[in-house]
C-alpha cells in the first residue's frame, strides 16, 4: 500500500483515538457513571459515559482484528460485548484502566496500519453480524467512524455539563 495513504489514514484515525483518550481524562469523577441520554430499558446504564468510552475501545479492539475468531481483549476486559443478551461487564471500569486500553488499541491501530498491505486492504473481514463482509480498509474507515461518533457523544456531554471543550485535534500526538 502507498506509504503516503498509509500515513494519511494514521493520521485521522490517531487523532480520532486521541481526542477520545481527551475526553477521559476530562471527565470530572462525579460524571463518570452519568448517563449522557436518557435509556429507559435498562435505566441508563448503557449510557453511562464510562460505558461508552469501554463500548467504543472494545469495538475498536475487535475491528483492527479483521474477525472475532481467537479475539480476545486484555485483562480485565472480557468477551460479555459480544452477548446477544446485551449484557453490562461485571463491573463498573475505571478511568485508568480504559486509558490502558486506549493506550492498547492505539498501538495496535498504529501497528495495524504501518503494517497494511494492498493484500489487507483488500481482504474480505466477516463477522456473524456482517455476513456479507467489508473490505479490511472500509472496516478501518468505519471503524474510525465508530470512534468519531462516540468522542463527539462524550465531548458534547462534558461540554454540556461541565463546561469543558475537548479541542480538536488534526493529527495524533507524538509518541
Amino acid at each position: 500500500m502507498d506509504p503516503m495513504w498509509r500515513e494519511i489514514l494514521w493520521s485521522q484515525f490517531g487523532a480520532s483515538i486521541d481526542m477520545l483518550g481527551n475526553s477521559l481524562r476530562l471527565c470530572p469523577d462525579e460524571l463518570w457513571n452519568t448517563a449522557l441520554w436518557k435509556d429507559p430499558a435498562v435505566g441508563g446504564k448503557f449510557s453511562e459515559f464510562w460505558y461508552v468510552a469501554y463500548h467504543c475501545l472494545f469495538w475498536l479492539d475487535l475491528y483492527l482484528s479483521g474477525s472475532n475468531a481467537g479475539f480476545v481483549p486484555p485483562a480485565p476486559f472480557d468477551l460479555n460485548e459480544l452477548d446477544p443478551q446485551g449484557l453490562l461487564p461485571t463491573r463498573v471500569f475505571t478511568r485508568d484502566e480504559l486509558l490502558q486500553y486506549l493506550r492498547y488499541c492505539r498501538n495496535k491501530c498504529q501497528e495495524t496500519v504501518e503494517h497494511l498491505t494492498d493484500e489487507k486492504a483488500t481482504q474480505l473481514s466477516t463477522f456473524p453480524w456482517k455476513k456479507d463482509g467489508l473490505r479490511f480498509a472500509e472496516l478501518l474507515l468505519d471503524n474510525m467512524r465508530h470512534v468519531q461518533e462516540h468522542t463527539a457523544q462524550l465531548g458534547m456531554f462534558l461540554g454540556q455539563q461541565a463546561g469543558m471543550n475537548n479541542r480538536w485535534l488534526a493529527s495524533p500526538k507524538q509518541d
